[in-house]
């Protein structure tokens, strides 16, 4: 068994980002989930677009790690 993470994303998550219920650190943080799994380009295009936005804002890198999240803002 391989030492990386699961790339089934987690339902409920996907359902609380749908229904507006994550907060916008929590959507980083979910996000940067579905770049490090591959997930964010196989779901919906609106998960691919979404993780692309995330990116060129500064908040994930390409991996998927956080850079920075909402609440840090200055």
């Amino acid at each position: 068994m391989s030492a990386t993470k699961s790339k089934m994303p987690d339902v409920g998550k996907i359902m609380a980002w749908e229904n507006g219920e994550l907060s916008p650190d929590a959507t980083v943080e979910f996000f940067g989930e579905l770049v490090e799994t591959g997930m964010a380009w196989s779901l919906q295009g609106c998960y691919g677009r979404m993780a692309a936005r995330l990116i060129e804002a500064g908040y994930l890198d390409k991996t998927g790690k956080v850079l920075r999240l909402p609440s840090e803002a200055e």
